[in-house]
């Protein structure tokens, strides 16, 4: 199966005060992909309105969901494996649910330091980059009502070391799946944990703030004590081989310059090799 890249160089969902970096990234990473395989979505220019929703910017982050699920209807082979690549992690609601609509049988590897899980009334920022899966289980703005849903036991936290507590009491709550970095150090544990949901196909999800912050410099809410950019890849790779890759993401390279872009280039795109090689 041949990969498309769907490049989404959305920042409104950021919380970050470097959030326009987003666009620097996500056009640093479409600079090495192939042009005849990549899709670049369109993107509001101007922040957006809450409209009474609680998320910062909502009226952007539909438009930009809307757009996102166009560009993967349209995607030119039907058989392509679409990669989402932000942007920050809102451009994924769009991306795992259209994932979700057409293989059922999914679980959701959520690769990413921090686990997306407050709802409109619990978040902190009103960002909805930390809504993101809090959404896709039906629990986020009710104007971004996902159909289907996705179930907290197709759900696995992989990485994830920074929750705050009405997301750490959800996770407890819903007996949602979360393996810390430690168990990333070699693939078995996250395999298990796939095999343990039943499912077939699998969505990986990678926000580059899950690699530690001595192999990346270019994310805007590092975490200490995260995954080496070799135990991603080595765990992106042993889940592809024994399950079938519906879809992945990568998402939040916000690099302080383009410039500065090139020094973690060569982390990312050795995680996209292993999500289509």
């Amino acid at each position: 199966m041949s990969a498309h890249f769907v490049v989404v160089p959305a920042w409104q969902g950021s919380g970050s005060s470097r959030a326009m970096r987003l666009i620097d990234g996500a056009d640093a990473i479409r600079g090495d992909l192939p042009a005849a395989s990549t899709t670049v979505v369109g993107v509001p220019g101007g922040a957006g309105e809450s409209l009474g929703t609680g998320v910062h910017r909502y009226s952007s982050i539909a438009q930009i969901a809307e757009s996102v699920a166009a560009a993967l209807e349209e995607l030119p082979a039907t058989d392509a494996l679409p990669i989402t690549v932000g942007g920050d992690c809102g451009v994924e609601f769009a991306a795992i649910r259209h994932a979700l609509s057409r293989h059922p049988d999914t679980v959701v590897v959520w690769f990413d330091a921090h686990p997306d899980l407050n709802t409109p009334e619990s978040s902190p920022s009103g960002a909805f980059h930390g809504m993101v899966v809090r959404t896709l289980l039906g629990g986020g703005p009710a104007e971004l009502a996902p159909e289907p849903l996705l179930e907290p036991g197709r759900l696995v936290l992989a990485g994830t070391r920074s929750l705050d507590d009405a997301e750490a009491d959800h996770v407890a709550e819903a007996g949602i799946v979360l393996l810390p970095p430690a168990r990333l150090a070699t693939p078995e544990a996250l395999v298990a944990a796939v095999r343990a949901t039943g499912a077939t196909s699998v969505y990986l999800h990678v926000d580059l703030d899950v690699i530690d912050p001595a192999e990346i410099t270019g994310v805007a809410f590092p975490e200490p004590f995260g995954v080496r950019v070799a135990e991603l890849t080595e765990a992106i790779r042993a889940v592809r081989a024994e399950f079938h890759l519906v879809g992945a993401g990568i998402t939040e390279f916000a690099p302080a310059d383009p410039s500065a872009a090139v020094d973690d280039l060569p982390a990312i795109l050795r995680i996209v090799s292993a999500l289509v090689r």
